[in-house]
C-alpha cells in the first residue's frame, strides 16, 4: 500500500493534490476495478425476473402431478378369438394304393392345431367421467369379443364399447364403478400448446402397468398418413407398445393428447411419438358419448393448397386459406353460392390457415347449422352463410361441367408453352372426354415451357383463365394479354384431367 501511495503521490505531485484529494482518487481506484464485477451483478439483477420465470416453468419434479394423474390411467385389456390355421388337405389317391395309408398317417401326425383358441392384447385408456366413460384408441379394442379396463389397483372392471371412430382412431368405452370411486380426468386446450412445453405420458408399455415418461413437444400438425384428419403432436416423450390410448398431460394436468403412434425401426422408442391432439379428439369423445358413433360435416368442395403463384394471381398477400376446385352440384357450398375459383379463408369462425386444416374445421362444425364463412373473390373478402350438410361415406366431392361441341384447328400460345384446341369429336376419341366436357383441349406441351413446369399434359382442359370462363382459343389470348396489360406475372387456369378439376398458377412467357 505505501509503494502504491508514493506511485500515486507523484503521479500527482505537479496538480497539488491534498490528502482529501487523494482519498477520494483512491477510493475512486477501487471503484473501478470493481465496475466489470458490479456491472456483471445489474445485468443478472436486471434479468432475473425472466430467469425466475424460466425457472418456474422448469418442474424439479414430476412426482406431486403423477401421483395426481396416476389413478385415473387404465390399463385396457381385450381377449378375441383366434381361429387355428388351416392345413393341406390330403391329396386324391386311389383306393388301395401303397401310398394311401403313409400320407393319411404323415397327415394325420403333422395335423395343423384347428381348435380355436383366445388371444389377449393390452393397450392403455384414461376415464374422462366419473360415471364409468373411458377414452382409449379404436385400434386398441379393435375386433375384441371382450374388454376390460385394470385400474391402478388392480381392479379389474368389465367394459362395453359405446361408440368408435376409425377415422381419428378413437374409442369410448363405459364400464360401471358400482361401489368403486372413479377419478376422472379433463380434456385441455391442445392449441395453446406450443412447440418446447412439457408433458408427461402416463400408460401401460409392454403390460407393465402404469408408467410415466416426461418430455417435451417436438411438432404440431404432424401429417403420419394415418387418416384424413391427421393433425399429431409430436413428442420425445417415451412411447411403446401398449402406451397406446393413453393420455398425455400437460403441467396443469390437463389431457392435451391421446398417445397412438411411434415412429420406430426397432418397435421401439426412439424419441418420436404422436399423440392426437385434444383439440381434435374431444367433438369426437362427446358425439361417441352422446350418440355412440360421429355426425361429420360436409361442405362439399374439392379443395388444393393456395401457392405464391395462386395467391400472386387471385391479389392475396398471404398464402392462406383453401382454394375450392370444384363443388357438387346441389351440396352445401354449391347452394350457398361458393364456386370455383373462390378461397375460403375462415369457416365457422375458425380461420383456415392451411389447406388441410378446412376438412378438420368443417368435420367439428354442427350438422345442420348455418356457418358464416369468409371467402376471398374478385380481390376481396367477402361473406356467405352454409349450412352445413352431414358427410357420408364414400361421398362423391366432384361434379363434371357441361360443353356444347365445336370444331377448330390446334394452335400454339407460346405464352404458355402449349398448343390448345376447341374440342372436336376427333380430339374428344382421342382423349376419351367425356360429352359434356367443356373448355379448349391442350394438344401439345413445349418441352421446359411454362406449362410443362406444371405438369400440364395433353389431353387436359383448360375450362377457365383467370377465373372465367374460356370456350375457344381467342378467350384464351384475350384473358393473356388482359393479364398483361395489367401487369400481372402469372395467370390462373382451371384444368380438368385426369385426377379431375385443379387450378394452376402459370407465369407468363413473352410469346
Amino acid at each position: 500500500m505505501k509503494d502504491r501511495r508514493s506511485m500515486l503521490d507523484r503521479t500527482c505531485a505537479s496538480h497539488t493534490i491534498g490528502p482529501d484529494r487523494f482519498r477520494r482518487i483512491e477510493h475512486w481506484s477501487h471503484t473501478v476495478r470493481l465496475l466489470p464485477l458490479i456491472l456483471m451483478f445489474a445485468t443478472l439483477a436486471a434479468f432475473e425476473p425472466s430467469a425466475m420465470a424460466q425457472g418456474r416453468s422448469t418442474p424439479d419434479s414430476f412426482a406431486d402431478l403423477a401421483q395426481r394423474l396416476l389413478p385415473a390411467v387404465v390399463s385396457v385389456s381385450t381377449t378375441q378369438t383366434v381361429s387355428g390355421r388351416e392345413g393341406v388337405e390330403l391329396p386324391q389317391l386311389p383306393p388301395g394304393s401303397p401310398f394311401e395309408e403313409f400320407f393319411k398317417e404323415f397327415f394325420e401326425r403333422n395335423k395343423p392345431d384347428q381348435r380355436q383358441r383366445r388371444a389377449t392384447s393390452l393397450g392403455s385408456g384414461f376415464i374422462v367421467d366419473i360415471r364409468g366413460f373411458v377414452v382409449t384408441n379404436n385400434h386398441v379394442i379393435q375386433d375384441a369379443d371382450e374388454i376390460s379396463i385394470i385400474l391402478q389397483d388392480n381392479t379389474r372392471l368389465p367394459a362395453k364399447l359405446v361408440g368408435k371412430d376409425p377415422k381419428t382412431d378413437l374409442a369410448v368405452l363405459k364400464v360401471e364403478p358400482g361401489a368403486v370411486k372413479l377419478p376422472a380426468v379433463a380434456l385441455g386446450d391442445s392449441d395453446t400448446t406450443r412447440v418446447g412445453d412439457w408433458i408427461i405420458a402416463i400408460g401401460n408399455p409392454f403390460g407393465l402397468g402404469g408408467t410415466v415418461t416426461a418430455g417435451i413437444i417436438s411438432a404440431r400438425g404432424r401429417d403420419i398418413t394415418a387418416g384424413p384428419y391427421d393433425d399429431f403432436l409430436q413428442t420425445d416423450a417415451s412411447i411403446n407398445k401398449g402406451n397406446s390410448g393413453g393420455p398425455l398431460f400437460n403441467l396443469a394436468g390437463d389431457v392435451i393428447g391421446i398417445n397412438t403412434a411411434i415412429y420406430s425401426p426397432s418397435g421401439g422408442s426412439i424419441g418420436i411419438g404422436f399423440a392426437i391432439p385434444s383439440s381434435t379428439a374431444r367433438p369426437v369423445i362427446d358425439q361417441l358419448i352422446k350418440f355412440g358413433e360421429v355426425k361429420r360435416g360436409w361442405l362439399g368442395v374439392h379443395i388444393q393448397a393456395v401457392t405464391e403463384e395462386i395467391a400472386e394471381s387471385l391479389g392475396i398477400k398471404e398464402t392462406t386459406g383453401a382454394l375450392v376446385a370444384s363443388t357438387m352440384k346441389d351440396g352445401p357450398a354449391e347452394k350457398a353460392g361458393i364456386k370455383a375459383g373462390d378461397v375460403i379463408l375462415e369457416f365457422n369462425g375458425r380461420k383456415v390457415t392451411e389447406m388441410r386444416r378446412l376438412p378438420r374445421i368443417v368435420a367439428d362444425a354442427p350438422v345442420g347449422e348455418k356457418a358464416k364463412t369468409v371467402i376471398w373473390r374478385d380481390g376481396k373478402r367477402q361473406e356467405v352463410m352454409v349450412e352445413v350438410g352431414a358427410l357420408k361415406e364414400g361421398e362423391e366431392q366432384l361434379s363434371r361441367l357441361s360443353q356444347s361441341d365445336s370444331t377448330a384447328k390446334p394452335t400454339s400460345i407460346e405464352a404458355l408453352g402449349l398448343t390448345l384446341s376447341e374440342i372436336t369429336p376427333k380430339l374428344r376419341e382421342q382423349y376419351s372426354l367425356d360429352a359434356d366436357s367443356k373448355g379448349v383441349v391442350v394438344t401439345e406441351v413445349t418441352p421446359n415451357g411454362t406449362g410443362a413446369e406444371k405438369g400440364i399434359r395433353p389431353g387436359d382442359l383448360i375450362v377457365e383463365v383467370s377465373q372465367e370462363e374460356v370456350s375457344s382459343v381467342d378467350d384464351v389470348r384475350a384473358k393473356l394479354k388482359a393479364a398483361k396489360d395489367a401487369g400481372r406475372r402469372s395467370v390462373l387456369l382451371l384444368l380438368e384431367g385426369q385426377g379431375g378439376l385443379r387450378f394452376v398458377a402459370v407465369r407468363i412467357g413473352t410469346g
